[in-house]
């Protein structure tokens, strides 16, 4: 094992890092203000740390950290009676200091064992730069752009890649690589993980939930987050998957079928750091029913947003004629029962894109929800009543981190205004059923684990943060849509999940690369990335010349990694199977430290959630923060009939209605209490209503559902 890796080993099973104990854990980024703030004190007993201990004292002190004084004390509690958290091995206990609420930094101080925690803030709105920094993860992996300041930091700038003979502006087909008249310029897109390979199928989980994040919480995107689309009138995220939807365009044929992926022949190839260095020939591969069904599904929702925002109404005009040719094109196929589902061969080297029929049908039938929307035609409509059923969510009542872009699409579906009733009313039913039964204990904070971030033990394999981060985003459906009357212990479970992102966990860990600049004090200082490879000048965020960009969603813990002779991250409890290192075969780091386009976007839909429920808004002349008042409203009753009563604290209030697209289709400047809404005028869907205390100028930002 590499020098810097013995080295960062040695620092986790000492007692300290940086100064802070390895034994206190907080969000390193910080608390809102009226957050539930619980930190975690541990004491290992079983995994690489095991043979050190701690005793948590009677009382913890909060410290100021610039006055030194202490704000805030009280008694630790003892997790579980003392007992042992099997997923982390550890025992401990957790520490509740909700009712600090004053703006500030802060530390937890142990002034028994003279130990402190990280350093965190609590203030109006702690998480919005680090959005932003892991937004511009994608600005870093796309391909053929040069990086250039002032939109990369002069750390990460680099010339354009992928430009040379026989690479992206003229690539070949893979099985008549000397056929120059099957030349496409397949230029564009994000490089999907840790190689420079671009796959058609791998990007469906991504771009739904970077349009979800947008329709949940438009009001947070603005146009000024430095990239080169910047100050064009358009969002940036929404610019940003226009970036990786116009390469998908150009893996369309005409006829609707979709080349699955594109890339490097052998795994020598295309190896170098920087990208602009890298001029090995690349090669595109077969078209397969899969792709196109990832198509269909995407640029159908793709087309709905779009639509919606002026200007943007002849983009999403081409992509929904694209979706439906890619859709008609499926279709052909499922009803002869002849999907593809063995079309990469691995002649392209790296990710096998294949899907299986089951996951064609689900991205058949995502794509026909949103088609439905688009065209009212009851022919997509009627594949949902002919498939759905045989599906999971429905078929087995199982709702779940893994089929997420479907659940989402049924929900979307189900308070369609011309939605079938019968059809709906199952998939709300469904849900219900799901959330009420909480078999798993998927849904809403529990003390299962001291870290309080419980997820079922089996979802800790290869790219567990993208799971991780899914759970969070169930239970925010389930708040959004009001299931189970639960919506405030589903946010807690979401925020939990968030806080263990961010060093809430049995590392102490963010599992975000080289946050230093950014609040945190101990975070991923390897990935398994080419650009950032072992042995560059980008390889260390403390120990090399750049170390890698910041903001990148690592792979996270692995229970099931491949090479047990290094451990950790082996033979470890199931939530310490992690080590910080990016070394390539054989020690196959990438099972563990390779980030990804999906673990990305999962982790932005997540922290956009949160940031969301505060109801802050990111506008063009900078960041507006006003002081979320999340639970002092009541809205009923919710789904609406045509009408809803607002019911709050404040007498002087005024409101905005906002569509999933992000228009104010209703605004009432002042409003009292127990006031009755009228809303029989817009249409059946979900809303997010703005509510402003014009005395105090607090905001919350709630959800109403429209029948």
């Amino acid at each position: 094992m590499k020098k810097n890796t013995s080295l960062l080993l040695l620092s986790f099973i000492s007692g300290v890092i940086f100064g802070q104990s390895t034994f206190i854990h907080v969000d390193q980024f910080g608390y809102y203000a009226d957050a539930v703030k619980v930190a975690v004190l541990s004491d290992p007993v079983s995994g690489f740390n095991a043979s050190e201990s701690y005793a948590a004292p009677a009382t913890l002190e909060v410290i100021d950290s610039y006055s030194g004084q202490a704000v805030f004390s009280a008694s630790p509690q003892l997790w579980n009676g003392g007992g042992v958290d099997t997923y982390s091995g550890d025992r401990g206990w957790q520490f509740d200091f909700s009712n600090l609420t004053t703006p500030g930094e802060y530390y937890l101080n142990d002034p028994v064992n003279n130990i402190q925690s990280h350093k965190f803030t609590i203030n109006a709105n702690p998480y919005l730069e680090v959005l932003k920094v892991a937004a511009k993860m994608f600005y870093y992996n796309r391909c053929n752009m040069e990086k250039v300041a002032p939109f990369a930091h002069p750390n990460w700038t680099d010339g354009t890649n992928f430009d040379h003979p026989l690479q992206d502006y003229n690539c070949r087909y893979i099985f008549s690589p000397n056929n120059a008249a099957l030349e496409k310029d397949l230029s564009g897109g994000w490089f999907d993980a840790g190689d420079y390979n671009k796959y058609v199928t791998f990007t469906y989980s991504v771009i739904h939930d970077m349009l979800f994040t947008y329709q949940e919480n438009p009001a947070l995107f603005a146009d000024n987050w430095n990239i080169p689309e910047s100050g064009n009138g358009l969002p940036d995220l929404l610019d940003e998957l226009k970036w990786e939807l116009d390469w998908l365009k150009k893996m369309c044929n005409p006829d609707g079928s979709v080349h699955l992926k594109m890339g490097s022949q052998n795994y020598s190839e295309n190896t170098s750091s920087p990208p602009s260095a890298n001029t090995d020939q690349r090669f595109y591969g077969p078209t397969c029913t899969s792709a196109s069904a990832a198509i269909a599904s995407v640029f159908s929702q793709a087309a709905f947003v779009f639509g919606n925002i002026p200007g943007q109404e002849s983009y999403a005009a081409e992509l929904e004629a694209i979706a439906m040719e890619a859709y008609e094109y499926v279709l052909l196929y499922f009803n002869s029962n002849s999907l593809e589902t063995e079309c990469d061969n691995g002649s392209i080297v790296a990710g096998d894109a294949d899907w299986s029929v089951e996951t064609q049908t689900r991205a058949l039938l995502s794509a026909s929800v949103y088609l439905f929307a688009l065209t009212d035609n009851p022919v997509y409509q009627q594949f949902l009543l002919n498939h759905a059923f045989s599906q999971e969510p429905l078929s087995t009542q199982f709702w779940g981190p893994y089929t997420l872009a479907l659940e989402d699409a049924l929900l979307f579906y189900a308070y369609l205004p011309n939605a079938n009733n019968g059809l709906a009313n199952s998939i709300i039913q469904s849900f219900t059923t799901a959330v009420n039964n909480n078999y798993n204990n998927f849904f809403g904070l529990n003390n299962l684990t001291l870290y309080r971030d419980f997820i079922p033990e089996w979802s800790y394999h290869w790219g567990s943060n993208n799971p991780k981060a899914q759970y969070g985003n169930l239970n925010y459906l389930a708040a959004k849509y009001n299931i189970a009357d639960d919506s405030l212990n589903q946010r807690l479970k979401a925020e939990a999940l968030l806080h263990a992102f961010h060093g809430v966990n049995p590392l102490g860990l963010v599992y975000l690369s080289n946050m230093y600049g950014y609040g945190a004090e101990k975070s991923i200082n390897e990935i398994y990335h080419t650009w950032f490879n072992n042995g560059t000048v980008y390889d260390h965020a403390l120990n090399s010349q750049h170390g890698p960009a910041p903001g990148y969603v690592t792979g996270g813990p692995n229970q099931y990694f491949s090479i047990p002779s290094i451990s950790p991250p082996a033979n470890q409890p199931i939530t310490k199977s992690y080590l910080d290192w990016n070394t390539g075969w054989p020690e196959n780091s990438w099972e563990i430290s390779e980030p990804a386009i999906y673990y990305q976007s999962a982790y932005i839909r997540l922290l956009s959630q949160i940031i969301g429920r505060g109801g802050y808004t990111d506008q063009p002349n900078g960041v507006t923060v006003l002081e979320k008042d999340e639970h002092r409203f009541l809205l009923y009753p919710n789904p609406a009939p045509g009408y809803f009563v607002i019911r709050g604290e404040a007498c002087d209030y005024a409101i905005q209605i906002i569509n999933s697209v992000g228009q104010v289709v209703k605004q009432l400047p002042q409003v009292g209490v127990d006031q009755i809404i009228d809303i029989s005028s817009l249409g059946a869907g979900t809303y997010q209503v703005r509510i402003e205390n014009r005395s105090n100028r607090r905001l919350s930002f709630q959800t109403i559902i429209i029948k």
